[in-house]
């Protein structure tokens, strides 16, 4: 187990999806009592079950102790109420990638946590100097940019915003060594580092498709064999979400004004069939049957 922050001994998570219930994994094991919260029961149920399996793999994988297992699913409360936040140290929101919707929860957030809290946001291209302006501390308030699966991946971004003070940044990045992961500092631009070089390239991937360059299958193995990539571009879009692909870079086009962010029309076409990639079980492949297969 991890040494928690002097000062941080609750963390509240908003939303508990993918990202949510990651960042929920990794707290408790760390040793930090975790306040996780979503909309409906069963969410909050999904995702709870979901860091049991995950905290399984490790242990089954000699990452963790059976023990520490153990003593980190019981450090987690789920939760619907956001009153419940009332008594946490810092609050990440890790709701969609959706402007007005972490506006919302960040307004409601400033209701009930203590003064003392940080603020943050799990936002992967967002402007964190816009969120916080609906917040009473933006002195108090950061990104925390974890990467997709969070128990896995080594790095998060750290984002502060234009009014963001020292005393945050440097208990947020001690927050990041707690966790046993490392801190990258990006500022606050539209998509900050790894995303505003990643999802570019996926979008670029998805006109050499639309352009019939190459075939779902070809495009992959040609990113996998030939550079090294352990996911092709358009598998790592079904993993990402091409609902959060396009969010990306429509933040990108429209904060940067750049043509060459213009998100291609074939990634906004099975967004709006709502082929989202693995969550909905199609996007470039289709997950339905035994082995993916491409879909063009």
């Amino acid at each position: 187990m991890g040494n928690p922050v002097e000062g941080i001994g609750t963390v509240g998570v908003v939303g508990a999806g993918q990202m949510g219930n990651g960042i929920a994994h990794v707290f408790a094991v760390a040793g930090y009592d975790v306040v996780m919260s979503d909309l409906e029961q069963d969410r909050v149920d999904a995702a709870l079950a979901a860091i049991e399996g995950n905290l399984q793999r490790q242990v089954n994988r000699d990452l963790l102790g059976a023990e520490d297992s153990v003593a980190a699913l019981g450090r987690i409360r789920g939760t619907t109420d956001m009153a419940d936040f009332g008594d946490c140290d810092l609050v990440i929101e890790a709701a969609a990638e959706i402007e007005d919707l972490k506006k919302t929860i960040f307004r409601k957030l400033v209701e009930v946590v203590p003064e003392r809290a940080i603020l943050a946001s799990n936002t992967s291209s967002i402007s964190i100097t816009r969120l916080a302006t609906v917040t009473d501390r933006p002195e108090r308030f950061m990104g925390i940019h974890f990467m997709n699966p969070v128990p896995v991946m080594k790095l998060v971004e750290l984002i502060r915003g234009i009014a963001t003070d020292e005393a945050t940044f440097d208990t947020m990045r001690a927050v990041v060594a707690s966790l046993g992961k490392e801190a990258a500092s990006a500022e606050d631009f539209p998509a900050f580092i790894v995303n505003r070089v990643l999802v570019p390239m996926i979008n670029e991937a998805v006109y050499t498709l639309y352009e019939g360059v190459g075939t779902v299958q070809s495009i992959d193995t040609a990113m996998k064999l030939g550079t090294n990539h352990p996911m092709g571009p358009l598998e790592l879009a079904d993993f990402i979400g091409l609902d959060t692909c396009l969010a990306i870079m429509n933040v990108l086009h429209d904060g940067l004004a750049d043509t060459k962010y213009r998100p291609c029309p074939l990634l906004v076409k099975y967004v709006e069939a709502g082929w989202l990639g693995r969550k909905t079980g199609r996007g470039f492949y289709d997950y339905r049957g035994d082995a993916p297969v491409p879909t063009r």
